[in-house]
């Protein structure tokens, strides 16, 4: 069965984002091997504020081709967006309703894994619903003071078994967690 994985940087003091939904801290190192990370995945999951900012996205013409060749990467890959609006789009597949049952449905589909890519309100959703399998986080050395926490409004205590560590030449430390039942 797939699983699905949160994938995503946050700063030393637990930040998603900095207060005016500034990401321009986040370490992209080529020891991280993100791509070995894609490789494993198949399926991406969206809300649709990060489908519409970047789902879509498309690297400026003057990028490097190492980013168009990233891009190509992502959207090739099936995407979900979960969103209130039942939105039609030929690169997406909208999902407005029963989210706990659609989810078990992709999953159970074969194939590779999922990323939860986000942004914050599903990645609380999927929190409070138990619906993923493996916190892959990379913490940044970096602390904004401010912006949008990662565990926000957590209803009850989230215990997770670290399985594994990573550390990148940049000082990235990434935490890779199983949830504890």
């Amino acid at each position: 069965m797939k699983k699905v994985i949160l994938d995503l940087a946050t700063t030393l003091d637990g930040f998603i984002e900095g207060p005016n939904g500034e990401i321009d801290w986040c370490i992209m190192d080529d020891d991280m091997d993100f791509d070995g990370f894609l490789s494993q995945i198949d399926t991406i999951f969206y809300g649709r504020v990060s489908y519409d900012a970047w789902g879509n996205y498309q690297p400026d013409e003057n990028a490097a081709p190492e980013e168009f060749e990233f891009w190509k990467t992502i959207h090739a890959k099936k995407k979900f967006v979960f969103s209130s609006q039942d939105r039609q789009d030929e690169k997406a597949t909208f999902i407005h309703s029963d989210l706990v049952e659609k989810v078990s449905e992709i999953k159970k589909q074969g194939g590779k894994d999922i990323w939860l890519y986000g942004g914050a309100s599903l990645i609380k959703t999927f929190i409070q619903n138990n619906l993923i399998d493996v916190y892959r986080i990379s913490v940044h050395p970096v602390a904004l003071g401010s912006g949008k926490p990662l565990f926000e409004d957590l209803k009850e205590r989230l215990n997770l078994k670290l399985v594994k560590t990573n550390v990148f030449k940049s000082g990235v430390v990434q935490l890779i967690y199983h949830p504890q039942q």
